[in-house]
């Protein structure tokens, strides 16, 4: 019976959020509301690629660095044994040096998913959880960033010989299940890893916004967000 009442509560409680947070976007315009999402979809956007975009932004971040796919990290420790370590750690530098080339020429792509915004996107943003930005950007960018990505990251892994011979041995053990499919081929790990990385960026300065619209500087950011009552 304890049980039954507790989940009562809960649904009631849920519902008096929702109704809440209804209550206070009526009171926001359509242009409002979507000019205040848009900004937020800026601010995520900027932070991604100034944070990322830049000498050291994968390298010098534990939470976004790209270590060596787990198919090579066996070999990694041969070649450290037979005084190869040198290689190894360049072929790390090489990977984050070109996630952090290919992501300094992301916002471009960024701000045009920001332009074909719609209003009923915009509704579904506001609405949608605490990740609906960062949700929308992997919705409308993914493939456009992928495909601008990939050159930059091959032009930077050409010049390094192990990624060549990363990628003949991870199609030969994938053929056995010893690496997985996404990292048989490094350059296409390392846009993942890019892309990765600035979604991880895009949902940490959401959670930001969402978290103290009032502390963002924005009188839109402040209406909007605050109207959820978050």
């Amino acid at each position: 019976m304890k049980t039954l009442t507790r989940s009562i509560f809960t649904l009631i409680l849920a519902s008096t959020v929702t109704l809440t947070q209804a209550a206070g976007l009526d009171s926001i315009s359509t242009g409002d509301a979507s000019s205040g999402v848009k900004e937020a979809l800026a601010k995520g956007a900027d932070y991604a690629v100034s944070s990322l975009g830049k000498q050291n932004g994968f390298l010098g971040n534990s939470k976004v660095k790209i270590p060596l796919p787990d198919g090579l990290k066996k070999a990694e420790k041969a070649m450290r044994t037979f005084g190869m370590g040198k290689q190894a750690d360049e072929l790390v530098d090489t990977m984050n040096h070109a996630a952090e080339n290919a992501v300094a020429e992301a916002k471009p792509i960024l701000m045009d998913s920001i332009k074909k915004m719609s209003v009923n996107d915009a509704k579904g943003i506001l609405t949608g959880g605490d990740d609906s930005v960062t949700n929308y950007f992997k919705r409308t960018s993914t493939e456009a960033l992928t495909q601008k990505f990939m050159p930059i990251v091959q032009g930077a892994t050409k010049k390094v010989q192990l990624g060549e011979q990363y990628n003949k041995f991870a199609e030969a053990g994938a053929k056995f299940g010893l690496v997985k499919k996404e990292q048989v081929n490094l350059e296409q790990y390392v846009t993942q890893k890019a892309l990765d990385g600035v979604y991880l960026m895009m949902a940490k300065e959401e959670a930001a916004i969402r978290k103290d619209p009032v502390g963002q500087g924005s009188a839109l950011l402040k209406k909007v967000f605050g109207a959820l009552g978050n």
